[in-house]
């Protein structure tokens, strides 16, 4: 016997059958502001950490300042990190105005720009973050075939705090590779349900 979802167990257990659409799709919604919430902060602490690091040292009585702009990768990560932080607090904005308001996204073409923008983004900052990382192992260890010196015995606090902000970059962009299944979901879930409908109407 079943009534709205509800079936009886052989041992006199109510069983429920399926899931309510209303609370999937308050889920996903939930899970998706807050990873783009964590998104524009790991985003922001990147960018600032990286960005606002620099050591002096003094080799032979000449003074020399390490920045992040003398690395190129580290520049990239920055810039990478910028946009993603101002993407991120569009889309926050946007998930909050459409949670207030409680509608539905049912607009196919802003479905797929959303669905370029989060992928477009992932592989804009696993780019940085490997691009990064490489560079960051060549200051540590050095390359004695290239005759490069491992920098980071000059340049420690400088080193520790790059490290620190590749650490953070790396989880926003593991969050935005979450965020990118999301979208997709969302996506292949509209486009079903536009299927559906289209179906339907034969």
């Amino acid at each position: 016997m079943n009534y709205l979802g509800v079936g009886i167990s052989p041992g006199n257990v109510p069983v429920y059958h399926g899931t309510n659409p209303m609370v999937i799709e308050r889920r996903v919604r939930i899970a998706e502001l807050l990873l783009r919430c964590l998104i524009c902060v790991l985003s922001v602490l990147t960018a600032f950490l990286v960005g606002n690091d620099s050591q002096v040292k003094e080799i032979f009585s000449i003074q020399k300042k390490a920045r992040f702009t003398d690395m190129k990768a580290l520049v990239f990560l920055v810039v990478a990190n910028g946009v993603a932080a101002a993407y991120s607090l569009v889309q926050v904005v946007r998930c909050v105005v459409s949670m207030v308001k409680g509608s539905v996204l049912v607009n196919k073409p802003l479905a797929w720009t959303i669905f370029s923008g989060d992928q477009a983004m992932a592989y804009l900052n696993v780019a940085a973050v490997g691009a990064a990382a490489q560079s960051a192992v060549f200051a540590k260890l050095g390359q004695t075939e290239l005759q490069w010196m491992k920098i980071c015995n000059m340049y420690g606090k400088f080193c520790n705090q790059v490290g620190e902000g590749i650490s953070m970059a790396l989880l926003a962009s593991v969050c935005m590779v979450l965020l990118s299944g999301i979208s997709a979901f969302t996506l292949f879930r509209l486009c079903g349900v536009n299927k559906a409908k289209g179906n339907s109407g034969w």
